[in-house]
């Protein structure tokens, strides 16, 4: 019993989960499937909104004139294969094995030309410099503050003088919906996260005007494992804030990555930045 207190304990802020849930032999399978799935919104978004995102995207910034694009967090090359079909040279950065793997075997598969690669972006180093890169679906927003400059400051490093980054985050408006609660769910045949019977404590907490964390604690007959998902959440001029401390200019807002008219009512904010 004490272990299992422990485990659901609150962390402090931004504490990061000691195991990568993602690189899972099971768990990133899950995942996978949750990529994949194309009408389902939680790993990636739907992919009809996907197909309107890249067709915005290559309208705002044109492949034929910022042909290099590094698409950070790719997963398993739903925007990547889409960006190359538009004309861009592609090159996709992602820390789980599965999701890269996946990329690159249905690259080849239909003959598309995209350089993927295996690599925590907090550590990026690539010996070649960008035209455009982007970040999205609110990835960023999953990221320690400390952890989000480095990521700032990477893209900076990465991108030619005028080049352009485009990333996503929740905003306040979706914060305001959140709702703290603790609930607990027993599965005897499997399920997310584990193959075999477990059961799973989720602990929905905030933790300032501005950040968010589900706790997932997975309990078996054999572990107790917590895993800490964390969301900060920011308003248009938070966003502008942290772009212009490390370097950027700020070229436009927007609602989402398809294009929609910025409003503070809307659940995401899009930024598009030049270095």
């Amino acid at each position: 019993m004490k272990n299992i207190m422990n485990a659901i304990e609150k962390p402090t802020l931004y504490e990061k989960t000691k195991v990568a849930f993602w690189d899972d032999p099971y768990i990133s399978k899950q995942m996978l499937k949750a990529h994949l799935a194309p009408d389902f919104e939680a790993a990636s978004r739907k992919h009809n909104f996907i197909d309107s995102s890249v067709a915005w995207i290559n309208t705002l910034v044109p492949s034929m004139d910022y042909p290099l694009l590094l698409d950070i967090g790719c997963g398993p090359g739903l925007y990547a294969e889409r960006f190359s079909k538009s004309g861009f040279h592609v090159t996709g950065v992602d820390f789980s094995k599965r999701s890269i793997n996946y990329a690159q075997k249905e690259a080849a598969r239909q003959e598309i030309c995209i350089d993927y690669i295996y690599q925590d972006y907090l550590k990026l180093n690539l010996d070649t410099t960008f035209d455009f890169c982007t970040m999205i679906y609110c990835d960023y927003g999953a990221l320690s503050a400390e952890d989000r400059d480095i990521v700032m400051q990477k893209v900076y490093q990465h991108l030619r003088p005028g080049g352009k980054f485009l990333l996503d985050a929740f905003s306040m408006e979706k914060y305001n919906h959140f709702e703290e609660k603790q609930i607990w769910e027993h599965c005897p045949n499997g399920g997310f996260w584990r193959e075999n019977e477990y059961l799973a404590i989720n602990g929905f907490y905030t933790y300032s005007p501005c950040i968010s964390l589900e706790h997932i604690t997975i309990v078996t007959e054999n572990e107790i494992t917590p895993y800490y998902l964390w969301t900060t959440y920011f308003t248009k001029e938070t966003l502008i804030a942290e772009a212009k401390k490390n370097g950027f200019k700020i070229c436009d807002i927007f609602s989402d990555v398809a294009g929609k008219l910025y409003s503070k009512d809307c659940e995401t904010i899009a930024i598009l930045l030049e270095k």
